[in-house]
């Protein structure tokens, strides 16, 4: 048991939890304005390659972050303007867009870098490592929190500033009440499709982050289908959290932790099926816990939000 939850086990669950905390807070933003993103998967997905991408052409690390938030933001723009301006259900778009995201990366994998299944370049660097003055020096506590890509710590900071915005500030309560109640928000004044928009928007770059993290800060590498359903775990974490960026943290730090621990259990010659499959398994428990019936209404109030 020691050598199973030793502190490169909570260290490693850290950099796991990264990119499903981002996207879950993606989709909690879209949720508080009545749009429940399925399509978390698939702005993940588009987020990693571009990353790889935009390292790949520029060098450089803060270009080809900047590069994935760009591109997943243009791609999240085609659910904004299918889900807001055609009101098309929210659920069929959402699906539509992960296929085309597998397909699309699939496609420009073999298309600019000829080659299939996984891009590696070894001259290509990743994320660089901080690390936390003073904190690294405290004994274990150290090695689990310093020493990690700046997008993680970037993901604690915007959990903290999210729950700010949406609880403490105007323009967070607009957001709030745009979801809530659409007519009587446009009965104030308050502009629900821009709210909307401009919701969506932010969903894109925090995926183009969480696909940045998952390319370039957990590997240096860029595979067809990376995500492998984490941004389905992240759309569980958001329903499990309330869209509440406290609660979306915490149930992200679960699966975050389960997923590291099925990677470490590789390493006790425990089968590899039974290991891949904890961290869906754990996510299937969880919806059991799940008493909200809200989350199940959403694609039917987004259309009426919409108009």
């Amino acid at each position: 048991m020691d050598q199973l939850f030793d502190v490169s086990l909570f260290a490693s669950a850290l950099r796991m939890v990264t990119p499903i905390l981002l996207a879950a807070l993606g989709g909690a933003i879209c949720a508080r304005v009545g749009l429940f993103n399925v399509g978390l998967e698939g702005l993940m997905l588009i987020g990693a390659f571009t990353a790889i991408v935009g390292n790949y052409l520029t060098g450089s690390i803060v270009a080809a972050v900047l590069f994935a938030m760009i591109c997943t933001l243009v791609f999240s723009l085609l659910f904004a303007y299918m889900s807001i301006h055609l009101r098309a259900n929210v659920i069929v778009v959402g699906i539509a867009l992960n296929f085309l995201a597998l397909g699309l990366t699939t496609f420009s994998l073999r298309a600019i870098f000829d080659v299939k299944g996984a891009f590696y370049d070894k001259n290509m660097v990743g994320l660089p490592k901080w690390d936390i003055p003073v904190i690294e020096n405290i004994p274990w506590l150290g090695q689990v929190l310093s020493g990690h890509s700046v997008l993680v710590y970037l993901a604690i900071v915007i959990v903290l500033g999210l729950q700010f915005f949406l609880f403490k500030t105007v323009t967070g309560f607009r957001l709030l009440a745009a979801g809530e109640n659409p007519t009587a928000a446009r009965s104030l004044g308050i502009k629900v499709s821009r709210i909307q928009y401009g919701a969506v928007l932010l969903c894109g770059a925090l995926c183009g982050l969480a696909g940045a993290q998952l390319s370039l800060g957990n590997v240096t590498m860029f595979t067809e289908g990376m995500t492998a359903g984490r941004g389905f775990i992240a759309l569980v974490a958001t329903m499990l959290g309330q869209s509440n960026p406290f609660g979306v943290a915490a149930a992200s730090l679960l699966f975050g932790f389960m997923e590291s621990l099925s990677i470490r259990l590789q390493g006790f010659a425990m089968p590899t099926q039974f290991t891949y499959m904890v961290p869906y398994v754990v996510t299937i428990v969880a919806m059991f816990f799940f008493k909200d019936k809200g989350y199940m209404e959403e694609a039917r109030k987004s259309n009426e939000s919409s108009r």
